[in-house]
């Protein structure tokens, strides 16, 4: 996939940061964080998308990924304020409360195209299932944006989650009215003490007016059939 981006290299002090953004937003997607259960809702290009980003994560140990989804068109469903999210490396060790200094930097970024390589991703997403000691998404939440710190195994997981969601989710049934659908979720580390645990849900909604959209297979020309006489 080819991710239109843009990237910013702000310093605090005498470190340099490396951060990218999507070049537009994901309009049509958005973000609840977890307390204990987020929801991200999303249709194709915003899932999509997200799935080349966190690819792109999963190889860029150095890079800050920051995806605003607070701009976006309000859903008409879920539950939360919508947040932010950033995608970082553990070996970063970035603390949430530099972020705020940081995003106010961002200005004056450079053009920026990147490639993923899904086959790549595909067997970092593999290796990680099968490890016998597997990391998971560390998270948390500061200024209004969901911190997700992980490694390139979880995060090339990830990304395999929101391929499947972007592609499976325009066949899921009834999302042509405008319903979403449960596609996957992103298991996160758990607070001592048990608990219910955290995780953010990922479901596809297409953006209305729904009428434009069609689930894969229909004819683009054809009106749908009336329902039947009962």
């Amino acid at each position: 996939m080819r991710l239109r981006l843009t990237e910013f290299r702000p310093r605090t002090g005498p470190h340099e940061h490396r951060v990218v953004q999507p070049r537009t937003t994901l309009r049509h997607t958005s973000l609840t964080a977890p307390d204990p259960i987020g929801l991200l809702l999303g249709d194709h290009d915003g899932l999509n998308r997200l799935a080349g980003l966190f690819s792109f994560a999963a190889c860029s140990r150095h890079t800050i990924v920051h995806i605003p989804l607070r701009d976006g068109v309000p859903p008409d469903e879920g539950w939360g304020e919508r947040v932010d999210l950033v995608l970082a490396h553990h070996t970063l060790a970035l603390r949430p409360s530099q972020w705020p200094a940081l995003r106010r930097r961002l200005r004056g970024g450079t053009p920026l195209t990147a490639r993923t390589d899904e086959a790549r991703t595909a067997r970092d997403a593999r290796t990680w299932q099968t490890a016998r000691d597997r990391d998971e998404l560390r998270h948390t939440t500061h200024a209004r944006t969901l911190f997700l710190f992980g490694s390139r195994g979880v995060f090339a997981d990830s990304a395999a989650a929101f391929a499947h969601a972007a592609g499976f989710g325009p066949h899921q049934k009834r999302v042509a009215q405008g319903h979403s659908a449960l596609m996957t979720g992103l298991a996160l580390t758990q607070p001592p003490g048990g608990g219910h645990p955290y995780e953010v849900l990922v479901s596809f909604k297409p953006y209305p007016p729904y009428a434009h959209f069609r689930r894969p297979g229909a004819s683009a020309t054809r009106p749908p059939r009336p329902a039947a006489a009962p």
